[in-house]
C-alpha cells in the first residue's frame, strides 16, 4: 500500500528500470521512450482508480484483472465492490452490469472507507439496460444466482440453523440497486430437522445506516429447485422498494429496525410468498405503502407484535395493549392469501394469526380471489399481472413509464 503519489512514482520507476535492464538489447533511446510511456500508463491508471465514476462488469467477456472501464470490464460484482471500497473521492459512482448470469461465489460487500457518498452523489448498482428502455426484454436483466459456500455467521452471531448465503452486503449509506434479477440457490432449504439453509440476497445489518433504494428488480425463487429465503433484510432508515417484483420467495422483505423512519414500498408485486409477503418489525408509522399487490401467498403481512406494543408505550400513545400501530395501506390489492396478518419472528417462521388491526385500508381491496400472472416469456409483461385485470390496474411491476 502506498502512502503518497511520490512512493507510487518511485516504485513504478524502479520496476521499469529493472525491466529495461532485463531487456538489455534495447537501445538507450528505446529504453527512455519505453520507460516514459509505461510510466505514464501506470500513473494514469492510478489516477483513474482514485477518481473512478463508472465501473463496467460483464460476466461473459470481463476479467477481474481488468480496470473496470467500458473497454476492459470486470467479470464479477465482487471485484467491482473491491474497486469501490478502495477508491477515493466524493463523486457519485455507477456500476453497470451487462446482461448475463453472475454466479455469486462470495458476498459482494460494499464498505467504502476512503470516500464519501451522499444522497445526491450516491453509489448505484444497475443494469446497463433498464426496464423502461425500449430495447429491454425479459432476458435483458443481469441475473445473480447464489453458488457460494455456506456462512456460519448470521448478522454478527453464530448461525444456529446450519448456515446461509449472503449476496450483496451493504455496509454504507446512499446506495441504489436497479434493474437486476436476483435468484436464490440450488439447495434444499430444510435438509434435516433443525436446519434452515437460507439465502439473503441483500442485507444491511447496521442500524445506523440510511438511504437504501431498490427499484425495478426481480427477486425470484422456487421452493423446490432454488429457494430464495428473504429478498431484502435491512436495519436502519430510509429503505425504499419501488417497482419491484418478488416472485415465489419465502419472504420478500424485512424492515428490521424498531422505530426506524423513512421507509417506502410502492408499485411492487409480491406473489407466492410461501412464508409471508412483507415483515415490519415495529418501524415507525410514517411507512408509505401504496400501489402494491400482495397476492397468492401464506401471510400478506407479518408484524412483531411485542415490539409494536413496546413502541407505543415508548411513544406515550394511549391505546389498548393488544392494538399495534397503524400502517396506511393505500390504493393496493391484497388478494388470494391464506392469511392477512400474523405475528412472530425468526427464520423458523413461528407465526400466529392476528386480526388485521395494524393496517388501515384506504382505497384498498382485500379478497380471497387469487390473481393471474402473464407467463409469456416473450412478453414485456412477463411475471406481471395479466393485462386488463384488477391487479394490473394497480400499477405494480417493473415499469415506471406506461
Amino acid at each position: 500500500m502506498y502512502h503518497n503519489k511520490a512512493q507510487k512514482y518511485h516504485h513504478a520507476s524502479n520496476l521499469i528500470d529493472h525491466f529495461c535492464l532485463y531487456k538489455s538489447q534495447l537501445s538507450d533511446k528505446m529504453k527512455i521512450t519505453f520507460k516514459s510511456t509505461l510510466l505514464l500508463l501506470i500513473l494514469s491508471q492510478q489516477v483513474w482508480a482514485q477518481s473512478i465514476s463508472s465501473i463496467y462488469v460483464n460476466p461473459n467477456v470481463g476479467n477481474d484483472s481488468n480496470d473496470g472501464s467500458k473497454e476492459r470490464p470486470l467479470r464479477s460484482l465482487v471485484a467491482a465492490s473491491k474497486l469501490v471500497n478502495s477508491s477515493e473521492g466524493e463523486n457519485p459512482v455507477t456500476i453497470y452490469l451487462s446482461q448475463g448470469v453472475y454466479a455469486l461465489m462470495e458476498p459482494s460487500t460494499f464498505h467504502p472507507t476512503k470516500r464519501t457518498f451522499t444522497k445526491q452523489a450516491r453509489l448505484t448498482i444497475r443494469a446497463e439496460i433498464l426496464p423502461d428502455d425500449p430495447n429491454w426484454n425479459s432476458g435483458s436483466m443481469p441475473t445473480l444466482i447464489h453458488t457460494m459456500p455456506l456462512s456460519d455467521d448470521w448478522m454478527g452471531v453464530k448461525d444456529p440453523f446450519g448456515g446461509g448465503m449472503y449476496g450483496i452486503k451493504v455496509e454504507m449509506s446512499h446506495l441504489s440497486i436497479q434493474g437486476l434479477k436476483i435468484m436464490g440457490a440450488p439447495i434444499i432449504e430444510h435438509p434435516q430437522k433443525g436446519k434452515i439453509i437460507r439465502v439473503y440476497p441483500i442485507t444491511r445489518p447496521n442500524a445506523n445506516l440510511d438511504d437504501l433504494e431498490i427499484s425495478q428488480c426481480v427477486f425470484a425463487g422456487d421452493e423446490v429447485n432454488a429457494p430464495n429465503h428473504l429478498g431484502v433484510i435491512a436495519n436502519g432508515t430510509g429503505i425504499v422498494v419501488d417497482h419491484c417484483i418478488f416472485y415465489n420467495l419465502k419472504q420478500a422483505i424485512v424492515y428490521w429496525s424498531r422505530k426506524s423512519t423513512g421507509h417506502v414500498m410502492r408499485n411492487t408485486l409480491i406473489y407466492g410468498g410461501y412464508g409471508c409477503g412483507l415483515w415490519t418489525s415495529a418501524i415507525a408509522n410514517d411507512f408509505v405503502f401504496e400501489n402494491n399487490v400482495v397476492a397468492n401467498g401464506q401471510y400478506a403481512w407479518i408484524s412483531q407484535l411485542d415490539r409494536d406494543r413496546g413502541q407505543q408505550e415508548a411513544a406515550g400513545v394511549e391505546q389498548k395493549a393488544k392494538e399495534p400501530i397503524l400502517y396506511q395501506v393505500n390504493n393496493s390489492l391484497i388478494a388470494g392469501n391464506k392469511k392477512i396478518t400474523g405475528t412472530g419472528g425468526g427464520p423458523q417462521l413461528n407465526f400466529k394469526d392476528i386480526d388485521p388491526i395494524l393496517l388501515k385500508f384506504n382505497n384498498t381491496k382485500v379478497t380471497d380471489q387469487a390473481i393471474e400472472l402473464d407467463f409469456n416469456q416473450e412478453s414485456r409483461n412477463f411475471l406481471h399481472p395479466v393485462e386488463g385485470s384488477e391487479a394490473a390496474k394497480i400499477g405494480a411491476g417493473l415499469f415506471k413509464q406506461k
